[in-house]
Formats: C-alpha cells, structure tokens, sequence
C-alpha cells in the first residue's frame, strides 16, 4: 500500500476525508481505483488524504478509523456498460443483491473491526469493467472513464467540506 497525500490539518472543526483506490493493477479493469488515485494525485485536494489502497485493505485500517468520511474508487459489476459510473451509499453496500465492488468483502470486514460510533460516512463509485483478467493495461472504455470521474470526485469532496 502507498499513502500518497496526505494534506490535512489536525484541528477538530475540519472534516477528514480519505479517498481509496481499490483494486489489483494487474487485473486490468480490476485495478480502475488504483488507477484513478494515481490521476488524483496529480491534483491538490487540500485536508484530503488520497491513498493507494489496491488489496491491502485490512492494512489500510489505520487510514479508515482516521477518516470521518470516504470515498472509495473500485470496479463494480453491476450490469451497466463498460466505463459507467455508478454511486453507492455505505448504508446500501451490505444490502441483497447490491454489488458494492470486486473487494466488497474486504472492505466491509475491515469496517467491522471499527467500534460503530466511529465509523466513518461512506460513498463507493464504482467503474463498470470490461475485462478483470491479466494485464496492467485499462481497457478503452475503462480509460475514457477516468476524466469524468475524477470530477466526480471533485463534486463529492467539494460538497463534503461545504457540509462540515
């Protein structure tokens, strides 16, 4: 795991936020969160810490007590077309039939080892795959994708620090 940004100030009154890419680069669609993190670094998100999660999720615990709130970035199969963004909730990632993203599980045991009064507010967006087998290469419509949802992630993270 890399911790990429961390820019954020410790006083009580700002909000923590943490964005994680999910996902194995070495998957091709599969790795769409690391892949997008990597894009988000490129920008200034001042009191966001931007991480670079792919696999590692249980390592990532000390990130996730951290923050008040989190976006997660991770393909989702969810019978869109390849390269469609879809958003989620945390209230609806356990539900029946909601497939949260490939690393649902990991993600959800690691939040159950955080006391409930603590855990954090909760948002997926997830990027519909067009291939999860080898390779560290995205695929066209996957990589069409990234721009759009980096400013995605901008709206988010800009409405999260407003309503603090």
């Amino acid at each position: 795991m890399q911790t990429a940004m961390y820019k954020t100030e410790k006083k009580s009154h700002k909000k923590r936020i943490l964005v994680a890419g999910l996902g194995n680069s070495l998957l091709r669609d599969g790795g769409v969160g690391v892949h997008a993190v990597r894009a988000l670094q490129e920008l200034d998100y001042p009191g966001v810490m931007v991480a670079e999660v792919g696999t590692a999720v249980l390592d990532a615990l000390h990130l996730i007590e951290w923050a008040d709130n989190i976006l997660i970035i991770d393909a989702m199969q969810a019978g869109g077309e390849p390269g469609m963004i879809h958003s989620i909730r945390g209230y609806a990632i356990g539900k029946p039939g909601m497939h949260a993203s490939l690393h649902q599980l990991s993600f959800m045991s690691a939040l159950e080892l955080i006391p409930e009064k603590g855990q954090p507010v909760i948002t997926v967006l997830g990027v519909e795959p067009e291939s999860i087998e080898c390779g560290s290469e995205l695929s066209p419509p996957v990589e069409k994708a990234i721009p759009h949802l980096v400013r995605i992630v901008g709206e988010i993270l800009a409405c999260w620090q407003v309503k603090w």
